[in-house]
């Protein structure tokens, strides 16, 4: 398809700009039709460096909002044809109006709807259609989209919660960046000369001061740009360097504080995902090779990818999770007690309940961790500096005999 930019009239005269994607100039003014837009003028998107042909532009929430009704639609006995109509036609003008349109134009094409969300992977992930493939298959597509819509809002409420903690020392953050050069930029280098003529010996405290007002004064364009080159340079590295990529994952899962918190989550995810396909029929090695690019994590992926292998060779699902040697005792015995009745997925659903318990309550725990422990930063900084410019001063009226 080939994404084209439009300026159009709603029923209301108003005049409506965006960009949508067609097959060709006259699937644009019959997608533009089916949404009550009349074209006016149009003209092809040409793909940048910067640019993807299928962009994220689709918030999480509108997504949630698409599973949510589409679920109820379909659990009423609605077409599916005919709920992505009326979700097209009732939505308010935005990104995903044009994807419903996209997906009408093409399962009225003769396609399944888990074939047209293929034409847009950056929306719908592979797990996302993998399932939808599974309740096209078992009819059972209002349960999987049930399933899938409180999997989405449990991952967007976890990252709005994350967001919300953040606001808090991201503030903090500025404003000791913006004192700390304040004082070193403008206030210590008028203080020195002042500290020096006192004679008399300088303390060390005093001296590394000088010495970082001085690097501030000579070098700030350094140190600002220094963090984001760092920043740059990881993220290049990054994607582009799978040895690299392995030794950033292997280094996050075992950062203090903030490693075992992002193992939690990750185990959620995978825990969620696996009992979701599991209970919708996909064998348990297609469900695991599935859920390895869910991680998001060269470590876990090769975990994971070792257990499937041992699988493979007939060993049993417990004693595959535990030879990898990376997941956590509760795993095990959760997926061992599932393998013995015959409940894998309820298994996995408690491993996700229970990791899940566990994030949250670990990340309300940090938001009241942060504040004082930020605010002693801050206060030790001022200290050090206060100390270090009014230290000598002290000494030396201490020495004057009156």
């Amino acid at each position: 398809m080939l994404t084209y930019r439009y300026k159009a009239v709603d029923p209301d005269g108003i005049i409506k700009k965006g960009a949508i994607e067609a097959n060709n100039e006259l699937d644009l003014e019959q997608r533009l039709l089916a949404i009550g837009f009349e074209l006016i003028s149009f003209s092809e998107k040409k793909e940048s460096f910067f640019s993807k042909k299928k962009t994220g532009r689709v918030s999480r929430r509108d997504l949630i909002a698409f599973v949510i009704h589409l679920e109820q639609l379909t659990k009423a006995g609605v077409p599916i044809i005919t709920g992505l109509k009326d979700l097209r036609d009732t939505m308010e003008h935005s990104p995903m109006q044009g994807v419903l349109s996209s997906l009408v134009s093409s399962i009225e094409s003769g396609q399944t709807l888990s074939e047209a969300l293929e034409e847009y992977p950056d929306i719908f992930d592979h797990v996302f259609i993998t399932l939808i493939k599974v309740g096209e298959s078992s009819g059972k597509l209002d349960t999987i989209l049930f399933d899938l819509a409180e999997s989405l809002k449990w991952v967007d409420e976890l990252i709005s919660h994350t967001k919300k903690i953040m606001i808090y020392p991201a503030i903090v953050l500025v404003v000791v960046m913006g004192v700390v050069t304040f004082l070193m930029i403008y206030l210590v280098p008028q203080l020195i000369p002042f500290i020096i003529e006192m004679g008399g010996e300088i303390p060390l405290h005093t001296k590394l001061l000088i010495i970082v007002s001085q690097a501030f004064v000579e070098y700030w364009y350094l140190i600002f740009s220094t963090p984001f080159i760092i920043i740059f340079s990881i993220r290049y590295f990054y994607k582009n360097s799978l040895k690299f990529h392995y030794k950033v994952d292997q280094f996050l899962l075992n950062l203090w504080l903030i490693g075992p918190l992002l193992l939690k989550i990750k185990l959620a995810r995978f825990a969620n995902y696996l009992s979701l396909m599991y209970a919708a029929g996909i064998s348990i090695l297609d469900a695991i090779e599935i859920s390895e690019a869910l991680l998001d994590n060269m470590v876990l992926e090769e975990a994971l990818n070792k257990t499937r292998m041992q699988l493979y060779d007939g060993k049993s699902i417990t004693e595959s999770f535990r030879n990898v040697g990376i997941f956590p005792a509760l795993v095990i015995r959760m997926i061992n007690v599932g393998e013995m009745s015959g409940a894998l997925d309820e298994s996995l659903n408690n491993i996700s309940y229970f990791y899940n318990r566990e994030v949250r309550e670990s990340i309300e725990k940090l938001e009241p961790a942060l504040q004082p422990m930020l605010t002693v930063v801050m206060g030790a900084i001022i200290a050090w500096i206060m100390i270090s410019v009014l230290g000598p001063v002290y000494d030396t009226i201490s020495k004057i005999n009156y």
